[in-house]
């Protein structure tokens, strides 16, 4: 029995990326289909059934956000959108729009798979895991507890609380509204220098060398992201 392969489905109107992506996918066993308006793409989401979903922000008909939270109203498929390089308030409010990730135009084939692989192994894993592991980091959400190399760190309350959130999604950034949302409520959304304040005290308990963290990534202006070394 042949395995099947995964469907990707690609919402953009360059038809050099297209191309591009057409090429690429298929040399590496997926399924391909493509959409070139935002509104096609809803309909092919629906109807493709696509494992996973490109989607550029800068469409003819409408704005790639408003196709992400389209399909999220029906759909929990991973989602990756295409930016351009500077434009980050862009890639904040597609994330808080419901996407997974993005990759910045110009990219390159090996990034973009990266977080392709990333966004479907999350996917394809249960978000209620009794332990999620990380490289050398281990998460006990039953006994509350974080070790890394087999040494149990110390963490306060809120500490724990954050280090959970970013392990839930391992591998994805996470907006400072969204990681403010999960760990300390709604009403905190713009009180970004909590998530600072906390991050660097994490870092200090867990990476090896605070300067230059391994598992806790920044994303320029945009949020945090958990990095596994397995």
């Amino acid at each position: 029995m042949t395995e099947k392969r995964l469907r990707i489905l690609v919402v953009d109107d360059e038809p050099q990326i297209r191309k591009l992506l057409k090429v690429s996918l298929g040399a590496h066993g997926y399924e391909f289909d493509e959409a070139t308006t935002g509104a096609d793409g809803v309909v092919r989401a629906a109807t493709f059934k696509p494992d996973l979903i490109i989607i550029d922000l800068g469409l003819p008909d409408m704005d790639g956000k408003d196709v992400v939270k389209a399909i999220r109203d029906w759909s929990q498929t991973p989602i990756i959108v295409l930016t351009v390089r500077d434009q980050e308030q862009e890639k904040i409010d597609a994330l808080d729009a419901g996407a997974d990730d993005y990759v910045t135009k110009p990219f390159s084939m090996g990034e973009l798979m990266a977080r392709m692989r990333v966004s479907l192994r999350r996917a394809a894993s249960s978000e209620t895991e009794p332990v999620l592991s990380c490289g050398d980091l281990v998460i006990d959400l039953v006994g509350r507890r974080v070790s890394v190399g087999g040494r149990e760190i110390k963490l306060t309350p809120t500490e724990y609380e954050l280090i959970k959130v970013l392990a839930q999604h391992r591998g994805r950034v996470l907006t400072h509204k969204q990681l403010l949302k999960a760990v300390w409520g709604s009403t905190y959304v713009e009180d970004t220098h909590y998530i600072r304040v906390y991050i660097g005290q994490l870092r200090r308990k867990i990476e090896e060398n605070p300067a230059q963290p391994r598992y806790i990534i920044t994303e320029s202006g945009v949020g945090y992201r958990l990095m596994c070394h397995n």
